[in-house]
């Protein structure tokens, strides 16, 4: 994938499948240790132990839909060739935690890409699924929690296209300030 934003996506997306409630996805630099790491968490069903070891070969999917799962394994193999770390754990009927770290300066780490599109689209397709997001430069963060949202729309539904529009470029403005820190 030619984003991190789509390698977040598709990960949400299967914790979604598995019946998550609440989707937290998580963005640290620190740039002083020269290091991205980007967590997602869920409280969906979990993954059985014996399906756990292979959930990273692209070989192997619990789908009935098609014969490979890529998702999983692509975002491992960036991580790798980031010089970075990947797991996956979970526990059958409580959530998945994946997380992925990257050398920030890698000359092949792809661009995190357009989180106001990523969180808009998964609250835009599955507005009954809590999200949290946050992303962290050194000290500064930005935090999303769709929950915090819905209590102050009261009778407006979160998937509004106007509400989806404000996030999104709430979303993107902060992630410019946040790329524009030194």
């Amino acid at each position: 994938m030619r984003e991190l934003s789509l390698h977040i996506l598709d990960i949400a997306e299967n914790g979604i499948d598995a019946g998550a409630h609440l989707i937290t996805i998580s963005v640290r630099e620190e740039r002083e240790k020269n290091l991205l790491t980007i967590t997602l968490e869920d409280d969906g069903s979990g993954i059985a132990k014996e399906v756990l070891e292979k959930v990273t070969d692209p070989f192997y999917t619990t789908r009935r839909t098609r014969r490979v799962g890529l998702g999983l394994s692509l975002f491992r193999e960036t991580s790798r060739r980031c010089d970075g770390r990947f797991s996956v754990t979970s526990r059958e009927g409580e959530g998945t935690l994946v997380k992925a770290t990257f050398r920030r300066d890698h000359l092949d780490l792809p661009p995190m890409g357009d989180m106001g599109g990523c969180i808009t689209a998964l609250i835009a397709g599955h507005p009954e699924v809590d999200l949290r997001y946050s992303h962290r430069v050194n000290g500064e963060e930005f935090y999303l929690d769709t929950r915090d949202i819905k209590k102050d729309l009261e009778d407006v539904a979160i998937h509004e296209p106007k509400i989806l529009k404000y996030l999104g470029g709430m979303i993107r403005k902060a992630e410019a300030r946040l790329r524009a820190m030194t």
